[in-house]
């Protein structure tokens, strides 16, 4: 008869690394965070808990195999996993967000308020902060970093140990303080500039009161905008960099270390 080879206490697990896996994948850009589909994140988290299951195993010094034992560590990995995730989503979208930020000081997401239905439309520099974000951290080969930070966190907190809610909270805290700051070093100085041009269309009007400024406006905005953008786009690898420095710097937070 054909074995397969393969223990009750591999599948269980398999099973509780994928747990934690499925949870972190699902949130962390470029994989989560609604960048992929829900199969393709599913699939993903499938695949990479594979590699990390011996180690999981042989760290945490053996799976309990009770039903109830085996519940509880379940919930427990999905909870440590959208820890983990989470706090790589809030830092990794500061890119993102910078973008909402800049469509909304550059007139992109005016459609929006006339017509709900074009909010996503309008989100021109958002989307293109996001997918630009997503390419940079598979291209600079910053998710490899993202996945040996995490499959640390299987060393440091084991398969059977419990989470630290002081040491998460303070960590999503200082991890929100972060984005905060990242979001206006990348937005800040094209939202500056925005503001100046405003002020200048302003002083237009003063010395030509003929001239239509709201309509005028758009045209020389948008077009300043997508220059600024322009010049802006090479400067977002090392802020991807820091950014993934922090997201490994606040796992190892989250789970105590």
């Amino acid at each position: 008869m054909f074995e397969l080879g393969i223990t009750t206490e591999q599948i269980m697990g398999f099973l509780l690394v994928f747990a934690r896996v499925g949870a972190w994948v699902w949130l962390t850009p470029p994989f989560g965070g609604g960048f992929l589909p829900p199969l393709v994140r599913v699939m993903a988290g499938l695949a990479f808990a594979v590699p990390m299951t011996p180690a999981a195993i042989a760290v945490s010094g053996g799976i309990s195999l009770e039903p109830v034992d085996l519940l509880l560590q379940f919930a427990l990995q999905i909870v440590i996993g959208v820890a983990l995730g989470l706090v790589c989503l809030i830092l990794l979208s500061a890119v993102q967000s910078a973008g909402a930020l800049i469509d909304v000081a550059s007139g992109f997401s005016l459609a929006a308020a006339y017509d709900p239905m074009m909010q996503q439309q309008s989100a021109v520099i958002s989307k293109a902060y996001q997918l630009i974000a997503g390419v940079l951290i598979l291209v600079s080969g910053a998710y490899l970093i993202l996945f040996a930070g995490f499959a640390k966190t299987f060393e440091v907190l084991p398969i059977g140990n419990g989470l630290s809610t002081a040491a998460t909270a303070s960590t999503l805290t200082e991890a929100l303080s972060v984005f905060f700051v990242a979001v206006l070093q990348i937005a800040g100085p094209i939202v500056a500039v925005l503001l100046l041009a405003d002020i200048g269309l302003g002083l237009l009007t003063r010395v030509a009161p003929t001239i239509n400024i709201f309509v005028l406006s758009f045209p020389v905005k948008i077009g300043l905008t997508l220059l600024l953008v322009g010049i802006a786009l090479p400067q977002l690898t090392p802020v991807i960099a820091g950014l993934t420095d922090s997201s490994v710097d606040a796992m190892r937070g989250i789970v105590g270390r």
